[in-house]
């Protein structure tokens, strides 16, 4: 099975078999830009990125204050992260006019936050340069397109279906919490999409969530402080036992959790992704992260599925929610020390459920790419049972071994599909 791709996906992947994949441009994206900033594009963008500024940066917080860094190495590595994943956002969106959202790699924060507290920073920044330059190795090869095309289209559903079931189950867990703003959102959500539909419903969950929120006393102060840090630059040094514990897994993580949930998100969508640039993309920018502490700048699986739905509005014009949202975390970063504190106000049950909200489509539709059709069947539910896990082996995440697991089964028991989807490609 093979997505339908839509007019911007095609004229991305004109030069499809070169390196450097073209779209349709700059001057094109900048050109339609405004005709596209619409309700539903810009009220998903802030969506997603209320998503990726609350949890995921306390993240980093927490994980800063245990390896004892200062406020300025913690605002620093907020700025890096935030600053060139956002600017990913900007620069993919608008040449390739698809949904791509740059942000950087949640389960890689925590790993590296556990490493911290074995090598010093300057190390940690060498480890970073190393993992960012196997990233660009590995694009400039083509390696990863290549096993992307490879891969059964139903296994990397079925990876993107467990990656993000967890987000709508998350719904669920937070009613029993909050169960008054957890309701309010839903009928928001329900109400927009029925009766306003010119407005996405999980922007009327995240407006009749946040007045619930408001009205029950949860928007609250918060115990970070409120003050303008400048980030400062990291001089790295290269320690052995750093790069052999940090920068392999990193680099798999980039490139097997995050970039391939952001490619299947995409695929789902009807998109045809530009692999090799994303790749190599996310490497240059992991580089320049680096310099200032950062992990990470890679392409963001959870919010390239938010601003890919279709509650950011036509196809077409999705990609402006990439751009709002690039610029929304660039804004972020540079002004960390307070967004932080104003953004963790909020109460993380109203943003995990938008967020699941967020995901229904977006879950639809890789649960129908991944068992609609009769083929890769078993491997495709192995996947879909080994990302739902959520497992972590080696420091490596559950989408990459969703993607291991389900190939291996369907070699093993569904050889004879590899064999005819060939033909089938022949023949085509």
């Amino acid at each position: 099975m093979s997505a339908t791709p839509s007019t911007a996906s095609t004229e991305a992947t004109g030069t499809e078999h070169s390196l450097i994949e073209r779209g349709p441009g700059f001057r094109s994206g900048l050109r339609d830009r405004r005709r596209n900033l619409t309700v539903a594009t810009v009220g998903t963008a802030i969506v997603a990125a209320v998503f990726g500024c609350t949890g995921p940066a306390l993240i980093i917080i927490d994980g800063a204050n245990a390896a004892g860094l200062s406020a300025t190495q913690t605002v620093s590595w907020i700025f890096a992260v935030y600053v060139f994943g956002g600017l990913n956002s900007v620069l993919l969106a608008l040449y390739y006019k698809q949904p791509i959202v740059g942000a950087w790699s949640i389960p890689g924060a925590v790993l590296v936050a556990d490493a911290l507290g074995s090598f010093s920073l300057s190390e940690m920044a060498g480890a970073y340069l190393v993992s960012s330059a196997l990233v660009v190795l590995l694009a400039l090869t083509g390696v990863l397109r290549r096993v992307m095309n490879w891969l059964p289209f139903p296994i990397i559903m079925a990876m993107i279906a467990g990656a993000l079931i967890k987000f709508a189950i998350d719904v669920v867990k937070a009613g029993s919490a909050t169960p008054w703003i957890v309701a309010a959102s839903v009928a928001g959500y329900l109400f927009f999409s029925r009766f306003i539909k010119r407005i996405p419903g999980v922007v009327g969950a995240l407006v009749v969530g946040g007045i619930a929120a408001w009205m029950s006393g949860s928007i609250t102060g918060t115990e970070h402080d409120v003050t303008l840090t400048a980030p400062a630059l990291v001089m790295p040094s290269f320690d052995l036992g750093a790069i052999l514990a940090v920068s392999v897994p990193l680099a798999v993580l980039v490139i097997g959790a995050e970039n391939a949930q952001a490619i299947g998100t995409l695929m789902a969508a009807s998109f045809r992704p530009p692999t090799n640039v994303m790749t190599l993309l996310s490497g240059l920018s992991g580089a320049a992260a680096a310099g200032f502490g950062g992990h990470t700048a890679n392409i963001a699986g959870p919010m390239t599925a938010i601003c890919s739905s279709r509650e950011a509005g036509p196809e077409s014009g999705r990609y402006a929610a990439s751009v709002v949202n690039g610029l929304l975390f660039m804004a972020f970063g540079v002004f960390a020390g307070v967004a932080v504190a104003v953004v963790t106000a909020l109460p993380s049950e109203l943003v995990s459920t938008v967020a699941g909200l967020a995901m229904i489509t977006v879950l639809l539709s890789a649960f129908q790419g991944a068992f609609r059709e009769n083929q890769f069947q078993i491997g495709a539910f192995f996947a879909l049972v080994i990302a739902m896990s959520g497992v972590t082996i080696f420091g490596v995440s559950s989408p990459f071994w969703a993607l291991i697991g389900g190939l291996a089964v369907s070699l093993l028991l569904e050889s004879h599909h590899f064999s005819r989807r060939e033909e089938t490609q022949g023949a085509a």
